[in-house]
């Protein structure tokens, strides 16, 4: 299945005129550009969430006290800078969906998947150039309306990020029920629009735009788990689209499909018919693939530098692809156990928990893979290499507790606590996070033609670690406490008077830990202009992209494309003088490629 792709019509499309600073960019079609595009608005984005993020818990840990900091940010939100319940939870709702969607999602994906495919595959560029541009520019704009939704008069989207009715059905429910709720939705409706197009353009290049040897089974697992990332996206993302679409409707046009016998202030309102439980299964149905498609970019990059830095073949690169497709095709069929406590036939809970377990089987073969991979390795402990090890532990860490809450019978007892908060931000939030940074730090000197600085790196490797585990190990402890989520306040709850203490050691951590991201983001935009240079291939690696010259040219290749004759883990191969040898490096008389 093979495809040869020759010089043509994408060779020559970027030399026919000169480029203008708007056609380079802005309105590129180059591939490498849009992934700088998205991974510069993933992390302006990152941050707008992070202090999220930071003023939710500073009003966990201080509930009632006057904070200038609420009363500059928040302005009306919090008077005499006392933060009110409606803004927390809306902090809750913008946070969740800005740093899922916009900043793991697009940051991840978006970026990866646009700078290393054509350039891991051999080929020109995207399938569709323009396609391409389109996608970035629908991420761009839904971000936009999100960030504005913030804005309104009435109050942003309140509903907690996975909008369940019958709060984000009614305009008149509360203030963040209406114009930000609109907004939201209006959002999502375009970022899965741009997901979509980014998706089918991913598909579309890995089938048909290889080079000429590079066969499914040469591929590198980063290519794998984009091409399944995107096909996960296609299947789930029309889903919600669909929920989104008759939320709308529901709102504006007085239909109920989520909506039956409510009462408002002792008045019927004329809905009936509908079930709010039907969103529940419609949202959960993307809601927990996305899981996936955040964390299989994170881990396909993980197996690329594991193997780069551990100076040896990955371990299992069958197993390995079978196991995303296994991950791939379970997420699909496990949603129900978000709602475990929401009526569901207790069978049919049985059922999603003996799927949701089966889960854990596809992600151990990854974990010990890379374990593996790691054991007696020539390692070179590079910020990458530390970020993709950080990523192993708490993708472990996290999914121990997904047993849990996979449960149905364990589940009911920590539904809807910090335990669950704790559970979906270490194996869903921190592991991508890692492995987004972990790309970072890799892809870095192809990127931008320079090295980031290292030692900057070692310290915001350890500075995020530790306080990455201060905030949410001790999280698992107060949710078997039984302290709920989204509260803005437990103060009326003597039950908890102990955890406050904890939760201030909590806040502490998580303050300390967002500080330390300047680290990454002044190294980011300095290293740009002032970084070392960087040589074609420091990491000394395998893969394609490093074949490529340092300063960019649309086409990739300034000649002809590289052929492939071996797979792409080749490190220290007996009967070389180097511990790398390159995909485009031909066999040896009488060497045989290994058997993977």
């Amino acid at each position: 299945m093979s495809a040869q792709v020759e010089e043509h019509g994408h060779d020559d499309h970027g030399h026919h005129h000169k480029e203008t600073f708007i056609t380079k960019y802005i309105f590129s079609m180059d591939h490498k550009m849009i992934a700088k595009q998205y991974l510069i608005t993933g992390l302006i984005m990152g941050v707008i969430g992070v202090a999220m993020s930071i003023m939710m818990r500073m009003q966990i840990a201080w509930p009632e006290e006057s904070n200038p900091i609420f009363e500059a940010l928040l302005g009306k939100w919090a008077p005499d800078g006392v933060m009110s319940a409606d803004i927390y939870l809306a902090l809750v709702t913008i946070h969740g969906t800005i740093m899922v969607f916009f900043v793991l999602t697009a940051g991840l994906s978006g970026t990866f998947s646009n700078l290393l495919i054509p350039l891991q595959i051999g080929a020109r560029d995207m399938a569709s150039g323009f396609l391409n541009m389109v996608s970035y520019w629908l991420f761009f704009v839904s971000s936009v309306i999100m960030v504005c939704s913030f804005f309104v008069e009435a109050g942003p989207a309140a509903a907690g990020w996975t909008i369940y009715p019958p709060l984000s059905a009614l305009p008149m429910a509360q203030g963040g029920s209406g114009l930000g709720m609109t907004m939201w939705l209006v959002s999502m409706a375009i970022f899965i629009a741009s997901s979509l197009l980014g998706s089918l353009n991913y598909v579309v290049t890995v089938i048909n735009l290889r080079t000429k040897g590079m066969s499914m089974t040469r591929l590198p697992l980063t290519i794998w788990a984009f091409f399944v990332t995107a096909i996960i996206g296609i299947i789930s993302f029309p889903v919600l689209l669909s929920a989104a679409l008759l939320l709308i409707m529901d709102r504006s046009f007085g239909t109920s499909f989520f909506l039956s016998d409510i009462f408002i202030q002792g008045e019927v309102l004329h809905y009936q018919g509908g079930s709010p439980v039907l969103f529940e299964h419609l949202f959960w149905f993307l809601g927990h693939p996305e899981v996936y498609i955040v964390l299989l970019p994170a881990l396909g990059i993980t197996s690329e530098i594991i193997a780069t830095n551990s100076r040896k073949p990955i371990f299992g690169y069958r197993a390995m692809i079978a196991s995303i497709i296994a991950i791939a095709f379970l997420s699909t069929i496990v949603w129900g156990h978000h709602m475990f406590i929401s009526g569901m036939n207790p069978f049919l809970g049985s059922v999603f928990t003996f799927t949701t377990l089966l889960i854990a089987i596809p992600s151990a073969v990854k974990s010990f893979n890379y374990i593996t991979t790691l054991w007696k390795g020539n390692l070179q402990m590079n910020p990458a290499m530390l970020f993709s090890i950080g990523l192993v532990s708490t993708f472990i860490t996290g999914g121990l507790t997904g047993i849990i809450l996979g449960d149905s019978a364990l589940d009911i007892n920590v539904h809807d606590t910090y335990f669950v908060i704790a559970h979906f931000h270490l194996v869903m939030g921190i592991s991508a996070l890692y492995g987004f940074f972990a790309g970072v730090y890799h892809w870095f000197p192809k990127m931008f033609g320079r090295m980031l600085n290292k030692n900057l790196g070692y310290v915001h490797f350890w500075v995020t670690a530790v306080c990455a585990y201060g905030v949410f190990f001790p999280m698992h402890f107060i949710g078997m406490a039984g302290l709920p989520r989204r509260y803005y306040t437990n103060t009326n709850f003597p039950l908890f008077d102990d955890l406050a203490s904890v939760n201030v050691v909590i806040t502490l951590f998580a303050i300390v830990g967002a500080i330390f991201q300047l680290v990454f983001i002044y190294n980011f935009f300095s290293s740009i202009f002032y970084g070392k240079k960087a040589e074609q291939n420091p990491w000394r690696s395998n893969t394609l992209e490093w074949t490529t010259p340092v300063e960019h040219v649309h086409g990739n290749w300034p000649g002809a494309i590289p052929h492939v004759y071996r797979w792409s883990y080749d490190y220290s191969k007996p009967g070389h003088d180097e511990d790398f040898v390159p995909q485009n490096v031909p066999l040896k008389e009488g060497e045989e490629e290994l058997q993977h």
